[in-house]
């Protein structure tokens, strides 16, 4: 295994902050979902997803826009991309998003040259397959890389695919019901990403190994 070198993001709860409603609206139209949206926007994108892959259904394009339309960039986003790809840190989208959706917010919110950009139809699928795709092409072992996820569907879609699990740690509840299923670390602000691989780098560790 080589050292950890890539980080694989999915936008929603770990880039921004999106609103729940757009995909809420979405699995209520298509799916007849009932009840009121989650006040976390992952948990509903999360749950949405898991609708998707059940039903093949993935004509939401319109919807999801509306949703990008609403979500605010993190502040400490942009900073800390270039500190991470200024340390040589490969930074790769892997969003269930839509083409049109991700192109969307990486035009809107989030104006950074990452070095691979993977959704849904170019990884011709959801959940694990954007992140196989970006560790395919960026020749990366699954071992090399994080994925930062916010939700439990998002650390078992990791633990599936191979790669080591950072929680985003959004919510002091929720975190701590989530630190339960043993995620490989958490931060509650990317700024703490560099130092953290600097960390590892310096000791020659590698995640399975750590805990932050």
């Amino acid at each position: 295994m080589g050292p950890l070198n890539a980080v694989l993001f999915e936008p929603v709860g770990c880039l921004a902050e999106f609103p729940p409603e757009p995909f809420h609206e979405i699995a209520v139209k298509l799916y007849g979902r009932k009840g009121k949206p989650s006040r976390s926007a992952s948990r509903t994108y999360w749950h949405l997803l898991n609708l998707m892959q059940a039903a093949g259904n993935e004509s939401i394009e319109a919807l999801e826009v509306e949703a990008v339309d609403g979500a605010i960039l993190y502040g400490d986003v942009l900073p800390a991309l270039a500190e991470l790809k200024a340390i040589g840190v490969k930074l790769l989208i892997a969003s269930s998003l839509s083409n049109a959706a991700l192109a969307r917010f990486l035009a809107k919110c989030c104006p950074h040259d990452f070095d691979g950009v993977w959704n849904r139809d170019n990884a011709s699928g959801i959940k694990a397959a954007p992140l196989r795709a970006a560790l395919d092409h960026a020749s990366l072992e699954a071992g090399q890389a994080m994925f930062l996820t916010d939700t439990a569907e998002g650390l078992k879609v990791a633990e599936s695919v191979g790669v080591n699990s950072i929680l985003m740690m959004n919510d002091p509840d929720e975190s701590q019901r989530l630190a339960m299923l043993n995620p490989g670390g958490g931060i509650v602000s990317l700024h703490e990403l560099p130092d953290f691989i600097r960390l590892l780098r310096a000791q020659g560790r590698c995640m399975p190994d750590c805990s932050i």
